[in-house]
């Protein structure tokens, strides 16, 4: 039985990739012109995400500025909340949560909504969402825009079944590499993830799409768009954008250093999970299907969470600094773990469309910062990549997806030596994790999302 399942499943494959290519042959301009439109409209989407997100924040932290944050906070989250949930249920109720788990369901072949539709009430909501000061990322958003905007293309094609579900992942994976100016990450992801295929024409497509839309993010930038990114100069034209510039030695005894900080991320990323799970069936259970109620009232409970803790709290963004720049004492980055651990899980629970790789990007680090101090003042020695690694390591942990945590972490740095411990730290964090369960919180989100039992 199983050796009949497994020719069925080769013999699908090889069907698939007959199909892809027979197109390729057939109508190799236009499927060029695709993902190269793909590429773009996932760029245009994370780009205008990213550029909204920043325009509210700054608005945000200007009334700070004039009125009390017990004021302000718990007003706006409310407000967000209220006016996202509305839109969402009006328009489109598939807009709801991160978007990865629509992204993997349709290509996991479960009946869900596709189109720009969802894609543009996506962006409006997320922006409103994050802005007001939901503790997620836009990179959930953005896989899911950038889908939308790929089946949309594959529409256009009349494309077969088999290219529409590699030209999703790509989109998908082209949103991923468009808000961290990730193209490697953004494809690993699309192959690690959403597609689980190595297939040469299926890597040849998405590696495509991923690269154009990171190249279409430096341009759109340059023009202006984005007013957080720095990849192109219009005098020198495309540059390596270096989020931070660590000092990185990578010496044997960090092997065992490492190791040691998989060991402990990889356990309490799963601990992550099952909190962020826990949450969301909680939420499901006490306000069922009326998401607007349920997201006012998370906004209004997390602007009271952080109207009562210091400024850096105020803005995702200026945590992660914080803790690259390793600018904070243990106390502090404990702090930040603990608020982001409870917050972000509250805030995925109701419902909001944002991501969960940049909070946990901010977790990983404040963890393994925390063992930097604990380290240096128990051994007198650690690491000098423990917070990074500490970043790729909790999300290899939560999403089961090691290579690509790897380099959205070597994105931030763009530093080659990196990757070796990286590498490690983030393959002992996802063993662990798997030795808790062999699913990631995707994968069992699905379940949620969809009333629909893993298998």
């Amino acid at each position: 039985m199983t050796d009949a399942k497994h020719l069925k499943s080769k013999k699908n494959r090889g069907n698939s990739s007959r199909s892809i290519r027979r197109l390729l042959q057939q109508r190799w301009l236009i499927v060029v012109f695709a993902l190269a439109f793909t590429g773009l409209g996932a760029a245009l989407t994370g780009v205008l995400f990213k550029a909204g997100v920043y325009q509210l924040d700054e608005w945000r932290l200007t009334l700070l500025k004039e009125i009390p944050p017990t004021l302000v906070l718990p007003t706006l989250g409310g407000l967000g909340g209220l006016i996202s949930g509305y839109l969402i249920t009006k328009l489109a109720p598939e807009a709801s949560g991160s978007g990865v788990t629509h992204i993997i369901a349709f290509l996991r072949h479960r009946a869900v909504p596709m189109g720009l539709r969802v894609g543009l009430i996506k962006l409006l909501t997320g922006i409103v969402a994050i802005g007001s000061g939901f503790p997620l990322g836009p990179e959930g958003p953005a896989v899911q825009m950038g889908g939308s905007v790929a089946w949309k293309m594959a529409e256009l094609l009349k494309a077969p079944i088999a290219f529409r579900r590699v030209i999703v992942a790509a989109g998908g994976g082209a949103g991923l590499a468009a808000i961290f100016s990730a193209p490697i990450g953004g494809f690993v992801y699309a192959i690690e993830e959403l597609l689980n295929s190595a297939r040469p024409v299926v890597l040849l497509l998405v590696v495509v799409t991923t690269f154009w839309a990171d190249t279409w993010a430096d341009v759109l930038q340059a023009i202006g768009l984005d007013p957080t990114a720095g990849g192109f100069d219009r005098n020198l034209g495309f540059q390596v954008q270096r989020e931070y510039i660590p000092s990185i030695e990578f010496l044997p005894i960090d092997v065992i250093y490492l190791i040691a900080l998989g060991i402990l991320v990889g356990s309490i990323a799963e601990l992550y999970c099952r909190y962020v799970l826990f949450m969301q069936r909680k939420g499901k259970l006490w306000f069922g299907n009326r998401l607007i109620l349920k997201m006012s009232v998370c906004g209004i409970i997390l602007g009271t969470i952080y109207a009562y803790l210091p400024n850096e709290f105020h803005q995702i963004t200026e945590l992660k600094k914080l803790i690259a720049e390793q600018s904070v004492d243990f106390s502090m980055a404990v702090t930040i773990f603990l608020v982001l651990f409870i917050t972000t899980g509250l805030a995925a629970a109701s419902g909001a469309p944002g991501g969960l790789f940049y909070p946990m990007l901010i977790l990983g680090g404040s963890l393994g910062l925390a063992c930097n101090h604990w380290a240096i003042h128990l051994t007198q020695y650690v690491p000098s990549t423990y917070v990074f690694a500490g970043m790729g390591a909790f999300v290899a942990a939560c999403s089961r997806t090691p290579i690509t945590a790897m380099f959205l972490a070597f994105a931030l740095t763009k530093e080659l030596l990196i990757l070796k411990p990286l590498l490690v730290a983030c393959i002992t964090s996802f063993l662990i994790a798997r030795l808790f369960n062999e699913h990631s919180i995707y994968e069992r989100q699905i379940d949620l999302d969809l009333n629909k039992k893993l298998t």
